[in-house]
């Protein structure tokens, strides 16, 4: 260990880029679809002996080695995370395929930027003690926080989220949440890093060992947390989630608009599964048609038919407000719409947190990319426009519903609307850009963490998959594999009550990060900066 430790810290050039590049890399394999955990352990160990190596002549100069560090780390994390991106401007490759590097590695080397601010915070904090692996725990997930709020936020991938797939390890979420989880997978992901110490055996093997505990007891918690038995399901309620697989070149073409309905329309009557009981709701995904569904009366009229009585279905849907005076086009809004039986349109929740670049491009980037002969991804001039507020979504039948529409479900809390909280939380998403790779289940994973922090069941229906019923316990009820066709009958399980982290917000994470910040240092008795 001593030997890894001190190549590691002494290489220099491009050796010591490439242990930073393939380590941040190897860190990826811990996120969603692998969920190898010790991935975890073989990332960030290596990247606190990065700080260590840091030492230079000056302040300045130490500090650019650490910031140069943790930019190469973050560069290898993010294109082995998330590369996948790729294959969304493969869907119009005759119009998009030129900005793939852009996306693969451009976008990589933006994010890096965070842990590279992460490195240089912990390097400023540093000890040769154990106080080192608070400073680290304490700046790393200072930068991912930053990563989730500045320029609106993109937590994708967040480290948290190596302890929050395994149902038993994820339950901590419940009190921490997912950046508290982020405090807890660097201290035990780095804690190895310590046996390489010149320390005495008791001192290097304090942090393994106490690593290893808080795992065992993270484990002990999910598995005391969760309940043996299903929860009761809520009454009256049958779900029914069409998944119609529709390949996204197909999917946002007019001429279409007939297949489409077919297609839904199809699925959506099977007959009832398992129970023998007719749904009471059908939930369709999100931006269900290449067209405007509620100036569509002719599709409007076809849903009424295949709704029975009492019978509701919320599918996602863009829609547009009418043009103000002086306007040729009202504004448009990427929604989900809630239906009776007689196809009117009872309810909207217009998305908030929009994609930059997917759904919408700002102005004056715009005004370039048109003068360029290009266009945006979205086949919507001026883009989507994002709502002012939160509000549940009624429907008649459910509990109130806390909606979100694609990569909104990944922000922990921010998707809870004003007012009364929610018993139930809604996902409409469209992950047909992506294909059979990694990012959907990236997403799915993700969203399933919500349920743990709020104690709320989630419905996610999507495109292609993956759809889902997940309880309050972040247990998947029943599922929809991904690029699978068909549709999924389930009940929906209750809310059960806001678990600490709902009811607290951040302040275990501001705790968790003020006793870390405190323990680095308490341990700087030797100063490792140059002054």
């Amino acid at each position: 260990m001593k030997t890894l430790s001190q190549r590691a810290a002494l290489a220099t050039g491009w050796r010591r880029g490439l242990v930073a590049v393939a380590s941040g890399a190897v860190g990826a394999l811990a996120m969603p679809p692998f969920g190898a955990l010790p991935a975890l352990f073989l990332s960030l160990t290596p990247a606190l002996w990065l700080i260590d190596g840091s030492v230079r002549d000056t302040r300045r100069e130490s500090l650019k080695a650490a910031t140069l560090a943790g930019w190469l780390w973050g560069f290898g994390y993010f294109v082995a995370g998330l590369w996948w991106l790729g294959a969304a401007f493969l869907v119009e490759a005759d119009q998009f395929a030129w900005a793939l590097p852009f996306g693969v590695l451009g976008l990589p080397a933006l994010l890096a930027f965070f842990p590279a601010f992460g490195f240089a915070l912990a390097r400023l904090l540093w000890s040769s003690g154990p106080g080192r692996l608070c400073a680290f725990a304490f700046a790393l997930t200072v930068s991912e926080w930053l990563r989730g709020h500045l320029f609106t936020g993109f937590p994708w991938n967040t480290l948290g989220m190596a302890l929050g797939q395994n149902p038993w390890l994820m339950q901590s979420a419940s009190l921490v949440g997912l950046y508290g989880l982020t405090v807890l997978a660097v201290l035990i992901g780095a804690a190895p890093a310590l046996l390489a110490s010149d320390r005495p055996a008791r001192e290097r093997w304090a942090a393994p060992v106490l690593a290893a505990a808080l795992l065992a007891l993270m484990a002990g918690f999910g598995a005391w947390r969760m309940p043996d038995a299903p929860l009761p399901p809520v009454s009256g309620v049958r779900l029914r989630l069409m998944q119609p697989n529709l390949p996204q070149d197909a999917k946002f073409h007019p001429g279409n608009r007939e297949a489409i309905m077919r297609r839904y329309l199809t699925l959506s009557a099977a007959a009832p599964q398992e129970s023998g009981r007719d749904p009471t709701h059908i939930i369709w995904p999100e931006s269900a048609f290449p067209f405007l569904l509620h100036r569509s009366p002719a599709q409007l009229n076809q849903i009424a038919t295949l709704l029975a009585p009492g019978t509701h279905l919320v599918t996602g849907a863009a829609r547009m407000d009418d043009p103000l005076p002086g306007e040729e086009v009202g504004k448009f809004f990427n929604a989900i719409q809630v239906i009776d039986d007689r196809g009117t349109i009872l309810g909207s929740y217009d998305k908030v947190h929009l994609v930059p670049f997917g759904e919408y491009v700002p102005a004056f980037l715009d005004t370039l990319i048109r003068a360029m002969g290009l266009r945006q991804f979205v086949h919507i001039p001026g883009g989507f426009e994002p709502s002012a507020r939160r509000t549940t979504l009624a429907v008649p039948g459910l509990p109130p519903v806390a909606a979100t529409i694609c990569y909104e479900a990944i922000f922990p809390g921010e998707f809870m609307p004003e007012g009364p909280r929610p018993q139930l939380i809604l996902n409409v998403t469209n992950d047909a850009w992506f294909g059979n790779t990694p990012g959907p289940y990236q997403h799915f994973a993700q969203a399933r963490l919500r349920s743990v922090e709020e104690g709320l069941p989630l419905v996610r229906d999507a495109n292609t998959g993956i759809s889902a019923v997940v309880d309050p316990y972040g247990r998947v009820i029943a599922s929809l594999p991904l690029g699978g066709e068909g549709v999924l009958d389930a009940d929906l399980p209750p809310a059960i009550p806001p678990p600490f982290q709902a009811r607290v917000g951040t302040f275990v994470l501001t705790a968790m990060l003020l006793i870390c910040l405190m323990a680095a240092m308490a341990h700087r008795r030797r100063r490792v900066l140059p002054s």
